[in-house]
């Protein structure tokens, strides 16, 4: 004897535990089997349970809302997780950020640099979590993040204790804002809060810093490749006068050194030694790839720092741990020798850092004439207003050596120069600024005088012309 009971409307069946079962056709012809809003089996005690359970089904068929037990199980595992998400902790939910980030291209469609990982890690993990730790993201407002604001400004910078700018809130508050941005995407919050980040400010001097001051000259370059040890003295050299990048030099190869024919050398800047992960990674930009002409002043010392310190492998690092070692001298270490060296250079400017090296080279550089071509190619530069710097730097020197040259009264200094002349004021100041002239044309022994003038001092006036933008005539 059958256990099932057909019903006007679907069937009703005695399972063998006893329990009911109700089974009906939907309107898209497939035949359901009673389940719960979780999409689980659903079975009743009685069979009047049953048969109103299967009731109420009916009923909401000939009105329109029945739904497919499936997609009503989705709806209410989605509606679950924003509630589960909408609680979840800052901590919990930035575990879940940094993962996405290191597994997860960026917009422009590549995979984020390891040392990006790591350095948005250190901020969350050294002073986003401390601060907010269980707190929901949902209750992370502006009020919450002023305060956390205020307590991060009152941290001294660590490289100048005295500086308005600590370094540390602004890239802080950058990377909160990008996981309160991806909590508004996920549906976590309805929109990140309005907060305002402030704006790029140098840490280590005051606004009216001039960039031309952290600029050493040779002769302090040349003190510090002597303080140096000489299995890393190199360095010093690569960094003012190829205008390497710390990470750049550590991640030089004996391969990336090519020589030539006529005693000349190229530079490959082809890697860097990555100063969170130890290892060689790909350059910053596509613009940090680029070919240098080593200078000969450093030609000589080069070639005698891969006699004595670099093994003959093609892939031997140039600044080796070890003496003619395979691993490369890591970041931190360098850190120690510079520290040690640094303060021992007379006249160098306060805190001067490696880096203030390839600064130093570059604004060398500009001062030779280079264009902002140049300057870019020359330090691997994709944002051109850094570059600017450098050329600020020269204009600097323009504006000092122009001044110098106002300060000198011009009778007295051709005077000087040609004490016989009969008419110390046949020169002069044209009216058009910077443009040297006569008043009226010579004739006789002036036209003499004015000769032995022009010859003698063809050079300087040629010189003085071409630098002040006037015409010698």
């Amino acid at each position: 004897m059958s256990n099932s009971k057909r019903e006007n409307w679907g069937s009703l069946r005695k399972l063998p535990s006893g329990r009911w079962q109700a089974r009906y056709p939907g309107p898209d012809g497939m035949t359901y089997t009673a389940r719960t809003d979780q999409d689980r089996p659903l079975t009743f005690l009685t069979k009047t349970d049953a048969g109103t359970w299967l009731a109420g089904v009916q009923s909401n068929m000939a009105r329109g809302l029945w739904v497919p037990p499936e997609e009503t199980a989705a709806r209410l595992q989605a509606e679950l997780e924003i509630e589960q998400a909408q609680s979840l902790g800052f901590e919990e939910y930035s575990k879940r950020w940094l993962e996405m980030i290191r597994t997860e291209p960026n917009r422009s469609g590549k995979k984020r640099a390891v040392g990006t990982v790591r350095s948005y890690q250190g901020k969350v993990t050294g002073y986003l979590v401390p601060e907010f730790r269980s707190t929901p993201v949902r209750e992370i407002d502006a009020a919450r993040i002023k305060v956390m604001t205020d307590r991060l400004d009152q941290i001294p910078a660590p490289l100048n204790p005295n500086s308005k700018f600590n370094g540390i809130t602004r890239p802080v508050l950058i990377v909160l804002m990008m996981i309160l941005r991806q909590a508004a995407r996920d549906g976590i919050i309805p929109a990140a809060p309005n907060v305002s980040v402030p704006r790029q400010e140098s840490v280590r001097h005051d606004a009216d810093h001039d960039a031309g001051e952290d600029v050493a000259n040779p002769i302090q370059v040349e003190a510090l490749y002597e303080a140096v040890p000489d299995q890393w003295a190199i360095a010093v050299l690569l960094a003012a006068w190829c205008q390497l990048r710390r990470g750049e030099c550590l991640g030089l190869q004996r391969r990336d050194i090519e020589w030539h024919d006529d005693g000349s050398a190229t530079l490959h800047v082809r890697r860097q030694l990555n100063a969170n992960t130890g290892g060689y990674t790909d350059l910053k930009s596509e613009a940090g790839r680029r070919s240098l002409s080593i200078p000969k002043l450093m030609i000589g010392r080069l070639q005698q720092h891969l006699e004595d310190y670099v093994s003959s492998d093609a892939k031997a690092p140039v600044l080796p741990a070890d003496r003619r070692g395979s691993i490369p001298l890591s970041n931190t270490r360098w850190g120690y020798i510079w520290a040690d060296v640094r303060d021992g250079v007379a006249g160098l400017p306060h805190r001067f850092r490696f880096h203030d090296l390839r600064h130093t080279g570059l604004t060398i550089f500009a001062q030779e004439g280079a264009t902002l071509a140049e300057l870019m190619r020359r330090g691997g530069h994709a944002d051109i207003h850094i570059v600017l710097s450098y050329q600020h730097a020269t204009m600097n020197r323009d504006r000092e050596l122009a001044d110098r040259m106002s300060d000198r009264e011009v009778t007295p200094w051709l005077l000087e120069l040609h004490p016989m002349h009969p008419n110390p004021r046949w020169f002069h100041w044209r009216s058009r600024p910077r443009t040297w002239g006569f008043r009226s044309r010579p004739s006789g022994v002036e036209s003499l005088t004015a000769l032995s003038v022009g010859i003698g001092l063809g050079a300087s006036f040629a010189l003085i012309s071409t630098s002040c933008g006037g015409v010698w005539w």
